[in-house]
């Protein structure tokens, strides 16, 4: 819907499996469930402590996950489980009774286990496909504390209620660098600041994306690296910030793993909910936003919304950066004040998000530079940005829509300092956020790259390009970016 977005069609898995994905308990519900299949096929003497040992091991571990949850991956170890323990348990029984154990000739009896063995092999295969996202170490020299607020602009109506007093609201997520937490520090979760959240807007997620909830049950119950409320770092000075706006229909959480790493290398980034947009926006009085956004079925319509949209998302950005100038100055709360330098801001977006940076940036100076995340331009006509701009795009394949690269070069052309666009290969439009981290690794939808590969190689450009524009640190901006894929600079007066 609207994205325009390339879409990448082919690449190979590079993900190496690391591990099954699964908690201790439910490797051990996984190994009592093996060990019942495979006990008919024992020697006879092996058989019994097998099967007491293993049927012992299953019957406590799933006790136990049924008061803990059981997660849906485990449901067919359980299942495969179930069906093999009578024909494991019943000769045992037999034995002790004094009757003649009885068992199914082998043609018989090898088709359920094969069916048994299937089912169990499904439980960790579907645990590693949609596994809980496990979120890369920050490799800055600052701890990641976070925290949420919800600002509302007065100037602005909610153009998307028919009430003439409703006004335009945000809320808002900051990562900054923080103290470093005593060792056992509660660390923020995903999606929410609460369970509930964290569901909802998982749920919501799912809905919008026209998948079962259950699917990706595992986001919501994952913990990130920032530290809620943490107090700020003492040292560092006064810190760059970094906008950034969602993927169409995305949440302000999207993009948390590139997150924590700027944050963690001295950066305060402050990603935004867009209320109506958003897939779902839980507000500071409990009430969920969902999404008002939807496909007309017109190509036409759709491009004339998402470039409305783009506005509304680019006045967001706006707003928030001013907010983020009067949280330093100590005007709505004093636990930055003082550390937050708006005067080195840059303006980011995935998708969607990253037309609306485009859009900001354009219309409001006080933006230093600009990020897009494999974003189309929204403008209804190309325009220059009068910032340093960076496009991470992923491969471009006869899949890509056409008007996609012929629009963004245009728009890097005609800027008035140096841009960039790079190209990643075996990114695909997924990459530039979490999904890699917890969907299946399957090229044409989150690339090849590999779930630890694939925020790494996002922040890191990120980074240097950064680095170079709000910080003016010297070095190759062009070498470094270079390393990561195929590079395109746009100078001024058009020479590449």
């Amino acid at each position: 819907m609207w994205q325009h977005a390339p879409r990448a069609d082919d690449g190979r898995v590079t993900e190496i499996i690391a591990g099954p994905q699964m908690s201790p308990l439910e490797i051990l519900a996984l190994l009592g469930a093996v060990a019942l299949v495979v006990a008919r096929w024992l020697p006879a003497a092996a058989r019994p402590p097998v099967t007491i040992a293993a049927g012992s091991g299953f019957v406590l571990s799933a006790l136990v996950l049924g008061v803990v949850g059981i997660r849906w991956q485990l449901l067919p170890v359980l299942a495969g489980a179930a069906l093999a323990l009578p024909f494991a348990v019943t000769p045992l029984v037999r034995r002790r009774t004094g009757r003649p154990p009885r068992r199914a000739r082998w043609w018989v009896a090898l088709p359920g286990s094969v069916a048994c063995a299937v089912l169990v092999a499904t439980g960790p295969a579907a645990a590693w496909a949609f596994p809980v996202p496990v979120f890369p170490e920050p490799t800055g020299p600052f701890a990641v504390g976070t925290r949420v607020v919800q600002w509302t602009d007065p100037d602005r109506p909610e153009t998307a209620t028919p009430a003439p007093e409703d006004r335009r609201t945000v809320v808002v997520q900051l990562w900054y660098p923080a103290q470093q937490s005593p060792e056992g520090t509660r660390r923020a979760r995903y999606l929410g600041r609460t369970e509930q959240e964290a569901r909802t807007v998982s749920d919501a997620l799912a809905r919008y994306a026209g998948l079962p909830g259950f699917l990706v049950d595992g986001a919501p119950q994952a913990r990130t690296h920032a530290v809620p409320d943490a107090p700020a770092a003492p040292d560092g000075g006064r810190f760059p910030v970094v906008l950034f706006s969602p993927g169409l229909g995305g949440v302000r959480t999207q993009n948390t793993a590139w997150a924590e790493e700027l944050a963690s290398n001295g950066y305060v980034v402050a990603a935004l909910d867009h209320p109506y947009d958003s897939a779902a926006v839980v507000l500071a009085d409990g009430r969920t936003v969902d999404t008002k956004i939807a496909s007309t079925g017109d190509d036409a319509e759709d491009d004339r919304r998402a470039a409305e949209t783009a506005g509304i998302r680019a006045a967001d950005l706006s707003f928030v950066l001013t907010q983020l100038g009067r949280l330093d100055r100590g005007e709505i709360d004093g636990s930055l004040t003082g550390r937050l330098d708006t005067g080195r801001a840059a303006v980011t977006g995935h998708s969607l998000g990253g037309a609306a940076a485009l859009r900001a940036a354009r219309q409001d100076a006080r933006f230093a530079a600009v990020v897009d995340l494999d974003g189309y331009p929204r403008d209804p006509e190309p325009l220059p940005v009068h910032q340093p701009a960076l496009a991470l795009t992923q491969a471009i394949t006869p899949a890509t829509d056409p008007r996609y690269l012929p629009r963004l070069t245009e728009v890097l052309t005609r800027g008035t300092e140096t841009n960039y666009r790079l190209t990643i290969p075996g990114a695909a439009h997924l990459t530039f956020m979490d999904a890699p981290l917890y969907l299946p690794p399957v090229p044409s939808m989150v690339g090849s790259l590999g779930r630890a590969r694939s925020p790494r190689v996002v922040a890191a450009t990120t980074l240097a390009f950064l680095d170079s524009t709000l910080r003016q640190q010297p070095g190759d901006l062009a070498g470094a970016l270079s390393a990561y894929g195929e590079l395109t600079a746009y100078r001024p007066g058009g020479s590449h």
